[in-house]
């Protein structure tokens, strides 16, 4: 990537942001039929000037709260899904991008796959299934019951997926995986007690991911995947996804994704993706740049391929994925 163009793209972001800054809230969807309770917040278009908000190590930029600007237009919406043992807070940078660009922004910690639960016997396997409600649930609350819903285009929806999360908005873009192409895990227990207790519990969290149903939303008109977990597409389970894509893999991959795994998808979708590697980058390169708090905690995801510049990529990065649903949502400015 040319720093001209990034120059240019980011000119462009700031030149059509409605506001100065990202106002931040906190949302809770309640559990329901669809499932368990879920945390999450909201980034919105905000007048005033951003302020420093620390959340447990993390710290973001933004407006506590912050009302949208006045004005009758409808606003695009963008959805988030975090990847493996992640939460809402993943990709706060990207969000804040974009809610200066004049989206609103939702994202949550998935119900059963977030850094609570990370950890378990199966790691949750029945979550490649539950993600996908978890979304749909997202949607249905922010265009119903988030305060300001009646400001969201409902016909302006778009979707940011990470690693689990670009499998998740794969999925619900239309695509069918085989979870028989599952790989076990080296650490699963049925690799070294296949008799025992343990791999019990994987093969019924198994089963169960196999009888739980996949949700597709068609609401969702546009999609940003980065580095997805894809093993369990070939050409004929991504035969349905239509909508335009921009397709992000990392250079080194990690975490169980593979660049070779990534360019398959870029292979098989049936409408060819907007396609970017982001150069030197390892697999957590996407996540938002670590705090001072988080680094010092030698968090894992804070770690990066020598002469890579996680905060430099992602000015890059946000305007890049701005201008992509920028092109494809037509916020009003």
């Amino acid at each position: 990537m040319s720093l001209l163009r990034t120059i240019c793209l980011a000119a462009a972001c700031l030149t059509a942001a409605l506001a100065q800054a990202a106002g931040f809230s906190t949302i809770e969807i309640p559990a329901d039929r669809e499932g368990p309770a879920m945390q999450g917040a909201v980034w919105t278009p905000c007048a005033a000037p951003a302020g420093d908000i620390k959340l447990g190590r993390t710290t973001i930029q933004g407006v506590r709260d912050c009302p949208l600007p006045p004005g009758a237009a409808r606003l695009p919406l963008i959805v988030i899904s975090h990847g493996y043992g992640g939460s809402f807070l993943g990709h706060h940078d990207t969000a804040q991008a974009l809610a200066d660009a004049g989206f609103i922004v939702a994202a949550i910690s998935h119900s059963q796959d977030n850094f609570q639960l990370r950890g378990g016997p199966d790691d949750k396997i029945v979550a490649l299934a539950t993600r996908t409600a978890d979304i749909k649930r997202l949607i249905d609350h922010m265009l119903q019951k988030w305060p300001a819903h009646g400001r969201i285009a409902a016909n302006q929806i778009g979707f940011y997926g990470f690693s689990r999360g670009g499998y998740t908005g794969l999925v619900l873009a239309g695509a069918r995986p085989d979870f028989e192409r599952l790989p076990p895990l080296p650490s699963s227990p049925c690799a070294t007690a296949p008799e025992g207790k343990a791999c019990e519990w994987v093969k019924q969290g198994f089963q169960e991911l196999l009888a739980t149903p996949l949700t597709h939303d068609a609401r969702i008109k546009v999609a940003v995947i980065a580095d997805p977990v894809s093993m369990l597409f070939d050409t004929q389970g991504l035969k349905n996804v239509k909508i335009p894509i921009e397709l992000w893999a990392s250079a080194y991959g990690g975490d169980g994704v593979t660049p070779e795994s990534v360019a398959a998808v870029r292979r098989n979708l049936p409408v060819a993706p907007e396609w970017h590697v982001a150069e030197k980058a390892e697999h957590f390169g996407f996540l938002a740049p670590c705090s001072q708090a988080q680094i010092e905690a030698k968090v894992e995801i804070c770690r990066d391929a020598p002469g890579f510049d996680r905060t430099a990529f992602h000015k890059a990065f946000n305007a890049e994925v701005t201008a992509f649903f920028d092109r494809h949502l037509a916020p009003k400015h």
